[in-house]
């Protein structure tokens, strides 16, 4: 493991959260929903956006899901293999900042590729694949990081 190779990099790490976090920020944004503690930033008044999943361009709504889908499993995969990071994920609250992205992205863009309609089935057929692959990465994330920085403790 690189990590036990190199301990220095759990402050590489720790650096680099944040931007993970605005990764999720990003796509509420891009999405026209606010999420409480999802960015450090205030909202300008003139950014304010009329654009949601259900009105947005479907080459948009394609490439955030991709994005989405990409970053979700990115994210399992990472802390699939080093669960060692959960504590540093956990410094940045991002249980929390997870659950609040999940309670507002996810209803959203899932009811907005439902009710689009497609020109090819198998477009919607590939974006609710991929939005469903997004949900269950964020949730199998969710229950290594749970598992890691509460349960374990407790066990040992």
């Amino acid at each position: 493991n690189i990590f036990t190779q190199q301990p220095s990099y759990f402050s590489d790490l720790d650096e680099t959260l944040p931007t993970v976090l605005q990764v999720f920020s990003n796509i509420l944004h891009k999405c026209g929903l606010q999420c409480e503690g999802a960015s450090a930033e205030p909202q300008k008044l003139e950014e304010r956006v009329n654009v949601t999943p259900g009105n947005m361009p479907l080459q948009e709504l394609k490439d955030i899901v991709l994005y989405l889908c990409d970053t979700c499993t990115t994210l399992w995969a990472f802390l699939d293999v080093f669960p060692l990071a959960c504590q540093t994920f956990q410094n940045h609250e991002f249980c929390y900042r997870l659950a609040s992205f999940y309670e507002l992205a996810i209803p959203e863009l899932e009811s907005a590729i439902k009710k689009r309609r497609y020109e090819d089935n198998s477009v919607f057929a590939d974006l609710w694949r991929r939005i469903s692959h997004s949900r269950k990465k964020m949730i199998e994330a969710f229950h290594i990081l749970i598992n890691q920085v509460c349960l374990q403790p407790i066990l040992e």
